[in-house]
């Protein structure tokens, strides 16, 4: 029986709502852990299986494991109530359908503690079972795992979230700093990672995996409609403007002007954003006027002083021949151009 550790730098939350099926093999990744002196809060969200019955019973032989049973209460309220009650001076994420290899809580740790600079880390991860996986979410998870040192993230956080929430590990500073969870209609750990860009915390990830994330037709991110692709454009949109990403006193240029980069485009445009031009390949777009700003070929670009260009492409592969064209025209990430996802 391992006994509780007076002081552990370390915390883990896993808020848990009906995973009977799941949360043993869960349990015993984090049991199993190479770093020994942890804690692991466990945030029962209101089960109606046989959830806590299992948890109990690993509680009886591992007295590193709390349970708080906090009726039906949600994830983001489920959350803050575990960052409340946990003490280490780093938090880790955990979700109960998934497994973390046996070295994640170690060095990430290890990493934490020798970067004081760094207020996240995270691990690239390996979807599970390989039969439910569909090709837009190993798109996904190849762009995310090749998104690895912490200029890369602050490059690419408004493409798309670049970290798998139960991979994380958070100092505690930081979260205080940013208050936390927010409750809404948006993804609450996309949120999150776009507060702490915006308040310049810095963010990295591992480059090994040390997370098994499990997809599964009842994964949250398909039937929350706080995961719907149109709360994510306004989840980016609403950071885009708040914060000043967009410089506003240069011309704004959108790459892309199908219908649907059109339609994501309107929430900048609500906020006072106005399209000096549009870039696009479509030979039977360009010449053309939309919206009152012409469409130009990616050529145009090639001009002084430079515009602002927003590219709102979602191909992976177009992604990148976009930013090979704009950089070869001497554009700079962040500086000159953004990849919007």
């Amino acid at each position: 029986m391992t006994s509780t550790p007076l002081h552990v730098k370390t915390s883990i939350i896993l808020p848990v709502h009906n995973a009977d099926s799941t949360i043993a093999e869960c349990l015993d990744s984090i049991c199993q852990q190479s770093l020994p002196d942890f804690e692991l809060l466990v945030i029962d969200d209101g089960s109606t299986d046989q959830s806590i019955t299992i948890i109990r019973d690993y509680q009886q032989s591992d007295h590193r494991i709390r349970l708080i049973e906090a009726g039906r209460v949600g994830l983001v309220k489920a959350l803050n109530l575990g960052i409340e009650h946990t003490s280490g001076e780093y938090i880790a994420r955990m979700d109960a359908d998934d497994r973390m290899y046996s070295t994640r809580l170690e060095k990430q740790q290890q990493y934490l503690d020798s970067h004081p600079d760094t207020g996240l880390i995270s691990c690239k991860a390996r979807l599970f079972p390989e039969t439910e996986i569909k090709r837009g979410y190993q798109e996904y998870m190849l762009w995310q795992n090749q998104c690895l040192t912490s200029e890369e993230i602050a490059r690419q956080i408004f493409i798309e979230s670049p970290f798998a929430h139960p991979s994380v590990m958070i100092r505690r500073s930081a979260l205080n700093k940013v208050g936390g969870y927010r409750q809404g209609n948006f993804p609450e750990d996309y949120e999150l990672w776009l507060r702490l860009h915006s308040l310049g915390i810095k963010m990295a990830k591992l480059n090994e995996t040390l997370l098994d994330w499990r997809e599964s037709p009842n994964r949250t991110s398909r039937i929350d409609p706080r995961y719907r692709q149109q709360a994510f454009d306004q989840l980016r949109a609403t950071y885009l403007v708040n914060n000043d990403v967009i410089p506003k006193n240069r011309p704004l240029v959108f790459w892309g002007a199908g219908r649907k980069t059109r339609k994501r485009i309107q929430l900048l445009l609500d906020n006072g954003y106005d399209v000096s031009a549009w870039v696009d390949i479509d030979k039977n777009k360009i010449g053309k006027t939309i919206q009152g700003a012409p469409v130009h070929d990616h050529y145009w670009l090639e001009q002084e002083p430079k515009p602002f260009v927003l590219s709102y492409v979602n191909n992976h592969g177009a992604r990148k021949l976009i930013i090979d064209a704009l950089e070869k025209m001497g554009y700079q990430s962040e500086t000159d151009y953004l990849i919007v996802g």
